[in-house]
């Protein structure tokens, strides 16, 4: 496989990990390539990293909970919405390793269904043996990461040795890291199978994953356009914030960005009505993704952003490819089960 050892990599190999994170399938989606006009699709399945579920997350978590062993951590804290699949790996993560977590979930969504509340990643944050906290507010990071260090602080005046895992800007990028990784792993399966590769697409929502998977390609020298999907702001407020998070990497790393301001695309086309909510192209992506691949989708992350792979494969011709980058979130179809009533009764 391509070697992670090039200048704009810098100290990555220096970096600690808790060595939890796998490599992930790539394969092709006949099926659904062919009831389209268009590109041949492709996923990179992180849904399938055999972690409680798996997603996107446990790359990230890898190294945050490489950091927190290092510094001796006997309790890891995050923070995420009620159906947070980042909350859930970090109580796996804690569960398999042996720590104490503590989970911090906001107000994002406003549904009162029980489904929302009890089922999905809730549900098993609570088989995992996770302490749940809660946090009135959905779109207040600054404040949802200082209520964190609330409840930290708490934990250290009964003996404990809290690491947090904040949400807003302002921290080292750790998560990030762990989608260098993956694009290594995307552009080493390229090369296997040969293909030409138009577009790759990948949910866009704090900004780890798309930031860190762009940074990687880039570095490791591909220039195949990726686009982020919009999952919980606009286009423009992203396109931002992914390009601040690759300037924080380069940092980390102690290396040149070499991510450039065009090569940060982001869309906000399938975003509406919202974080958490869905819309026809969004319930189209997830009936075609599980009728015709028996692949299970999500409203939050993967469906918006498998509507924006679609898209893009019917703007190629058939001897092309798109990618889709799966980051997982299956827990959620059961929480979500109200929202999905138009793709079962389809």
């Amino acid at each position: 496989m391509m070697s992670l050892d090039v200048p704009a990599l810098g100290r990555l190999s220096e970096m600690p990990s808790a060595g939890l994170a796998r490599q992930t399938p790539f394969e092709l989606l006949p099926n659904l390539s062919r009831s389209q006009r268009g590109a041949a699709l492709w996923a990179k399945r992180d849904d399938m990293d055999g972690m409680a579920f798996g997603g996107n997350k446990v790359r990230q978590l890898d190294y945050y909970f490489g950091a927190a062993l290092a510094e001796g951590a006997d309790t890891v804290l995050i923070t995420g919405a009620v159906q947070s699949n980042f909350c859930r790996l970090c109580a796996a993560f804690a569960a398999k390793l042996g720590l104490e977590c503590h989970l911090q979930l906001e107000e994002r969504v406003a549904k009162n269904d029980p489904l929302y509340r009890e089922s999905g990643n809730v549900l098993v944050d609570r088989l995992l043996g996770a302490h749940l906290h809660s946090y009135p507010h959905g779109e207040d990071e600054a404040g949802a990461d200082a209520n964190l260090e609330a409840i930290a602080d708490d934990l250290r005046t009964r003996g404990r040795r809290p690491y947090v895992i904040h949400l807003a800007a302002g921290h080292p990028p750790l998560g990030a890291l762990g989608y260098i990784h993956c694009a290594r792993e995307v552009l080493a399966a390229i090369a296997q199978h040969n293909l030409d590769v138009a577009h790759i697409a990948v949910p866009s929502g704090s900004g780890s994953t798309h930031a860190g998977f762009l940074y990687g390609m880039r570095a490791l020298g591909s220039e195949i356009p990726v686009t982020g999907y919009c999952v919980r702001r606009g286009a423009g407020i992203q396109k931002q914030r992914i390009e601040a998070r690759c300037a924080d990497i380069a940092a980390l790393l102690g290396a040149e960005n070499p991510v450039r301001p065009e090569d940060v695309r982001t869309n906000d086309r399938f975003f509406g009505p919202g974080y958490g909510l869905i819309n026809l192209p969004v319930e189209r992506a997830i009936r075609l993704g599980a009728r015709t691949e028996a692949l299970m989708l999500d409203p939050v992350y993967t469906g918006k952003c498998m509507a924006g792979a679609l898209n893009l494969a019917g703007t190629e011709t058939p001897d092309r490819a798109v990618i889709f980058i799966h980051t997982g979130g299956t827990p959620a179809l059961f929480a979500y089960a109200s929202l999905l009533e138009g793709v079962l009764d389809a």
